[in-house]
């Protein structure tokens, strides 16, 4: 096919929508849509969006995307009514390798329905018959959480992270990248009525409403919570984000003899170290919905200590639990309540079915904490950990949802 002719009479009607090149009197919705805080945020379109800029979206870039073969960007309409629901299409074609990159964007009225799953798995089927692609990249930022749900509810392999070549202005460096084969498309055509995703048999996507994934993606695609917990002294604890104010603290609280023994915290401990865990490693995690760290705040919102809780990377109901505790908030039974908190967020928020326990053999002071909180001690591991240099053995233990009176998670 003749690449000016590619746009011409392109419409793919599946699931519900219409998929479609744009035209000129799509300039209004797309200006519209494009005020989305959350289109300017994780995606390419200027900002502030203008009018113009829409104008020559519609006009210019996307036909000579079609004329010149390297996109085939489209609008997704409502089939039945026509109303602009959002964009997907190729946003880069190699025609050497076969390959190209998928790119999508829902408008904010049209959210909540699996619109941009649906056009992605409507589009990567025509592109793999019609243009006869052997594979389709996905691309996002870290902490798009929403975008990733997408691709792997279309059946993308999310294969890792990779530096992006051009950050956005308000985000990071980083960027989550998969692929997607002709054979591994997820979902099957439905037609011209179609069925939404809801319809679809429960085992049909396991990345679907309901799902784990799904669960995690709305997670980590907010802000971090702040938690609550009232100590054996009556105290009420806030576990919140780490932020500027607890730099000084940090520092101090690392420098003690007792945390040195018995963590791995850098030694001698440097302010630009905890600069790095509060700016850097803190929110990376969360971006990255890999766990969470939460500052232990007494009530008058002053540094107690952190407590981490990692999820596992082979076993995403499995979580990780680490601690420390200042010195100066040391016996007043924060910890102990600060961990049922934080594991019970895990159990209820992340779907968690185990959370583990490790400490060095002879850390007594996080042993009672964690028995405190509820955990069962398993038992010692040889040299499970490495420790300055050294591989040591290791307490384990671990706690599950009913030893705190929740309901254990299936699966």
């Amino acid at each position: 096919m003749d690449q000016s002719d590619r746009a011409s009479g392109v419409e793919i009607v599946e699931a519900g929508l219409l998929l479609r090149p744009w035209r000129a009197e799509d300039a209004e919705d797309v200006h519209r849509a494009c005020q989305d805080p959350d289109i300017q945020r994780w995606t390419t379109v200027p900002a502030p969006y203008r009018l113009e800029h829409a104008i020559d979206f519609v006009t210019k870039i996307a036909p000579q995307s079609w004329a010149a073969g390297t996109g085939a960007p489209m609008a997704v309409c409502d089939a039945a009514t026509g109303e602009l629901l959002g964009s997907c299409g190729l946003v880069s074609i190699d025609p050497v390798l076969r390959s190209a990159e998928v790119g999508y964007w829902t408008a904010p009225w049209a959210r909540g329905r699996g619109v941009a799953v649906r056009a992605t798995r409507a589009v990567c089927r025509w592109a793999f018959a019609e243009w006869g692609l052997r594979r389709i990249i996905w691309q996002a930022e870290v902490g798009n959480h929403a975008s990733r749900l997408v691709a792997l509810r279309a059946g993308f392999l999310v294969e890792g992270r990779l530096r992006l070549a051009q950050p956005h202005p308000q985000g990071g460096p980083d960027g989550w990248v998969g692929s997607l084969l002709p054979g591994e498309l997820a979902g099957t055509p439905t037609g011209d009525t179609g069925s939404t995703p809801a319809d679809e048999p429960p085992d049909a996507d396991p990345a679907g409403p309901g799902s784990l994934p799904a669960r995690h993606a709305a997670v980590f695609g907010s802000p971090q919570p702040i938690l609550f917990a009232r100590a054996s002294d009556g105290t009420e604890l806030r576990l919140r984000p780490l932020g500027e104010a607890d730099l000084d603290p940090i520092v101090q609280a690392c420098r003690d003899p007792e945390i040195i023994r018995w963590t791995t915290v850098p030694d001698p401990y440097q302010r630009s170290d905890a600069e790095f865990f509060v700016h850097e490693y803190g929110p990376t995690v969360w971006c990255r919905g890999t766990g969470a760290l939460f500052a232990i705040a007494d009530e008058s919102d002053a540094y107690c200590g952190v407590m981490e809780l990692r999820l596992s990377p082979t076993d995403p109901q499995v979580g990780n639990l680490g601690f420390l505790v200042a010195p100066q908030a040391r016996g007043r039974g924060y910890c102990p309540a600060a961990v049922t908190a934080v594991c019970a967020w895990g159990f209820t928020a992340l779907r968690l079915a185990r959370i583990e326990w490790r400490a060095n053999v002879g850390n007594t002071a996080s042993r009672r904490v964690v028995e405190k909180a509820g955990f069962t001690f398993e038992g010692t591991a040889r040299h499970a950990l490495l420790h300055r240099g050294t591989r040591i053995d290791a307490w384990s233990g671990a706690l599950l949802p009913e030893d705190i009176g929740l309901a254990g998670t299936p699966g």
